[in-house]
């Protein structure tokens, strides 16, 4: 294992690292400074409620009624406040979110290698960087093992750069990614100062694209509030010319205006998504981008790794095979020469600081078996990194005296290649991959090289090796990743196996753990062949893809989006990368993940558990369906309290102006709790993870859903208007009458928050559901309806009537069958699933 001592590297002591903190400050890029509270103020004070409601608020004022007046101007502060409350609940769960997916660094510190966030990288400290990791401030090589770095970022060049402490350019900068090896650098700049830093000012005025479903909600917002610019110049004309008077006209315009309004829409689907990521976050989900979280109800294939995924990435070396006594050996018996010379080579081929598993698994069992460690007498020379179809990598390494170790390791394929053997013994090693492979275990080949001089060869595979044996690795499957193949095949959604793994490994692994076509497999090489028609069809039927390489898994994801499939993919490694920025999801892990594959996803599994993209999909599921719910609620109550508004005013009824400013806004502040907060905190359904994936359609709602909600919108309206004449036909007063009205609509919001918690089953199974802001806000509905009726202060103000028993009997009886009906529509569909 890595000592820094064996490189003379201690690192920064904790008061040297506190004193240059003091005197450089820390590692973050700060430009624009934004301040969220007035940002959050300012988008307020443009929304299009706010400034009806001042207009409102200033025609009461001018003319004298100074009461109304005072009212919408609270009301502006209180519905400011609301917005605000949801903004900051919004930001706050971002800024979790961005906390959480701060980069980490490794830095020796003290003689010991630690991990900590780069923010808090010092300059002169040591930072260690590794194959995969995206490097986080400038510095100076000091040590490299096979180290190129790509720094497209910085210079557009894709091509990897090989640098170690010798080199013209020996520098690495903050950006950049690590292609491969590992390095040590001494840091020379942080934050501003480096050379991102400088150039880094331009990222300010990049702006995040609108989100598919993000851009239908708003267009569906700027179609109703056209229609209600539209209908506000119609009604102000028509109350014109009745009575002649601007003001009063404009009020009653204002009224209908206020009405129509659904600005509880984009805060909903705000609340809703930044909530979801939150909660998502809790359960270990790290969600980079919104529409991630729109995406994941309807993914439908899952593309999964093995090691660390499927597998507890564990990987002890288990069994030794030597070809010079041609039996597999258990590394927990005792060993014999050839098997201890065996790990040696394989020692010799890992890198010198060991960050893979299988490798630090090597060096491990290495100490562990060998009295005499000759790891501090040999240092590396030369070196050839990991390359090839299959792989192999290739290390030269000397000591004082000169003598030379030239050891190599890789896929059996790849040494068994570029070895002298006979077609004998080619049959032994390949009857022993097939016994080794049939359970489970992943194999690498061993390989020495003779070779004199200093002129080494351009490409490893020059040398002939001979063939030393094989070491296999076992990596246990995941206790309870049966189940989850269970919950993602109940959910409908599709497993698909992709490793780097030989067949046998990767079928028997497959076998293990019941997964679905284990039987069948293809290659990276045979998958390449194929035309992409071939492989469309092929992706369909086959479950096991073996020893794939990036362009594979890109073919494969390709694929499967071409027949229309919703693609998650997982992934850890640099290669990865393409696979996951291609798929719809991609998954990185959290633990085993390199930075570039975390920059590449769209999600993080915090513990690299694939069970929470169980609840991960559970969840988007969840999100969506009560956003729709939400939305069809807002829909649903919105027209009752349009067409009671405008039907008495066009059909010119004996009480035309039924409802002013004050009371539309009474029942905004009602309805706008009701569905971003019931809403947003409903359990999800027990049948949603038993359903088959939504399919993800240009459509937010479908025609049967967006009929649902105007029929329960007509029928309330209904209610409202039945409530209305029943008063006037009986001899009650305007103020009774308006009475009546608004409490039907109450009591009617009341029972279509309850009625559309499901669609599906009956209000009597969704009052079992667990959500305690129900009871709160129905509670604080019924408070605020009782004080408006029977304290007379209010009463008086707002122009009702306190109702008489029957009366408030008869609201209750009309609004509670104006939305109940629905549950009779509920029990035929359930009888249609026979349930």
């Amino acid at each position: 294992m890595f000592n820094s001592k064996d490189f003379g590297i201690n690192g920064l002591t904790d008061q040297q690292v506190e004193a240059s903190k003091n005197e450089h400050g820390t590692n973050s890029l700060n430009y624009k400074k934004e301040n969220s509270f007035i940002d959050a103020l300012k988008s307020i004070a443009k929304e299009p409620m706010v400034i009806l409601l001042l207009i409102a608020s200033c025609i009461y004022f001018i003319s004298g009624n100074w009461g109304d007046s005072f009212f919408l101007a609270t009301a502006i502060v209180l519905v400011g406040s609301i917005s605000l409350y949801q903004d900051s609940r919004s930001r706050k769960a971002l800024e979790n979110l961005r906390n959480l997916t701060h980069p980490k660094s490794k830095v020796i510190r003290n003689g010991q290698v630690i991990e900590m966030d780069s923010e808090d990288i010092v300059i002169g400290d040591f930072l260690m960087v590794e194959e995969g990791t995206t490097i986080s401030a400038d510095g100076i090589i000091v040590h490299s093992n096979d180290f190129s770095v790509n720094e497209s970022i910085l210079t557009g060049e894709s091509l990897s750069v090989y640098k170690d402490s010798t080199s013209t350019d020996n520098s690495i900068y903050t950006g950049s990614t690590v292609a491969s090896g590992l390095a040590i650098a001494q840091i020379t700049a942080i934050g501003n100062l480096t050379k991102l830093g400088k150039i880094g000012k331009s990222l300010e005025d990049i702006s995040e694209e609108k989100t598919p479903l993000e851009i239908k909600i708003f267009n569906f917002v700027k179609l109703m509030s056209i229609w209600g610019g539209g209908i506000f110049l119609l009604v102000w004309g028509i109350n014109y010319m009745r009575s002649g008077i601007f003001l009063d006209s404009l009020l009653k315009a204002l009224t209908l205006a206020m009405s129509i309004l659904p600005e509880e829409i984009p805060v909903a689907f705000t609340t809703f998504m930044a909530l979801g990521a939150w909660r998502l976050m809790k359960m270990g989900i790290v969600v980079k981008q919104m529409k991630t979280v729109e995406t994941l109800g309807s993914a439908t294939v899952i593309c999964t790794d093995k090691t660390g995924t499927i597998t507890q990435n564990k990987m002890a070396l288990a069994k030794l095979f030597t070809l010079n006594t041609g039996t597999i050996v258990n590394t927990k018996d005792i060993i014999g020469t050839n098997e201890r010379e065996l790990i040696t080579i394989a020692m010799w081929a890992s890198e010198p600081i060991p960050f893979d598993p299988m490798e630090i698994a090597i060096h491990n069992t290495y100490a562990r078996s060998i009295e005499n460690d000759e790891r501090p007498d040999y240092k590396m020379v030369h070196e050839y990194p990991l390359g090839g179809k299959p792989p192999m990598m290739t290390h030269v390494f000397q000591n004082a005296d000169g003598k030379k170790i030239i050891a190599a390791k890789g896929a059996p394929e790849a040494i068994i290649s570029v070895s002298n053997l006979t077609n004998t013994e080619i049959d032994i090693i390949q009857t022993t991959l097939t016994e080794l492979g049939k359970d489970g275990y992943r194999m690498l080949a061993v390989g020495l090289a003779i070779f004199e001089g200093e002129n080494y060869p351009e490409e490893q595979q020059d040398f002939k090796f001979d063939f030393k044996g094989i070491i296999a690795f076992y990596d246990p499957p995941k206790e309870n990743i049966k189940q989850v193949l269970q919950d993602f095949d109940n959910a409908g959604i599709a497993v698909k196996l992709v490793t780097g793994d030989n067949a046998n490994t990767a079928m028997a692994i497959a076998k293990q753990i019941n997964f679905k076509g284990y039987e069948k497999c293809i290659s990276g090489d045979e998958l390449m062949l194929l035309s992409d028609a071939e492989l469309q069809e092929k992706v369909k039927d086959i479950n096991v893809f073996s020893r794939m390489f990036p362009d594979a898994k890109l073919r494969i994801v390709n694929a499967l989006k071409k027949n229309n499939e919703i693609v998650a993919m997982t992934g850890d490694g640099v290669n990865d990368g393409p696979a996951l920025k291609a798929s719809h999801i991609g998954i990185a892990m959290g633990k085993k993940g390199t930075e570039i594959a975390k920059q590449a996803a769209s999600l993080i599994l915090v513990y690299d558990d694939l069970s929470k993209m169980v609840d991960a999909v559970a969840m988007g599921r969840k999100i969506y369906t009560n956003l729709k719910k939400a939305i069809q609620y807002i829909i649903s109550i919105h027209i009752p309290i349009i067409l009671t508004v405008f039907i008495p005013l066009a059909l010119r009824w004996v009480y035309p102006n039924i409802f002013s400013p004050s009371h539309v806004i009474i029942l905004e502040l009602i309805m706008g709790p009701t569905c971003s907060i019931i809403f947003e905190n409903e359990p999800m359904e027990k049948n949603l993870m038993i359903k088959k994936p939504r399919p993800f359609s240009t459509t937010f709602f479908n025609y049967k859903e967006l009929t649902t909600s105007v029929i329960q919108g007509i029928i309330i309206t209904v209610g409202a208007l039945t409530g209305y004449q029943y008063s006037v036909s009986s001899g009650f007063s305007e103020n009774t009458t308006r009475t009546m009205v608004f409490m039907v609509l109450i009591v009617a919001n009341i029972f279509l928050t309850l009625v559309n918690r499901s669609f599906y089953y009956s209000i009597f199974t969704t009052l079992k559901y667990k959500n305690n802001l129900v009871p709160i806000i129905i509670g604080l509905t019924i408070t605020l309806s009782w004080t408006l009726l029977y304290v007379p202060v209010l009463t008086r103000f707002f122009e009702f009537e306190r109702l008489t028993i029957p009366q408030l009997g008869t609201t209750i009886v009309i609004g509670a069958i104006s939305v109940l009906w629905y549950e009779i529509v509920k029990v035929i569909k359930r009888k249609k699933k026979n349930i």
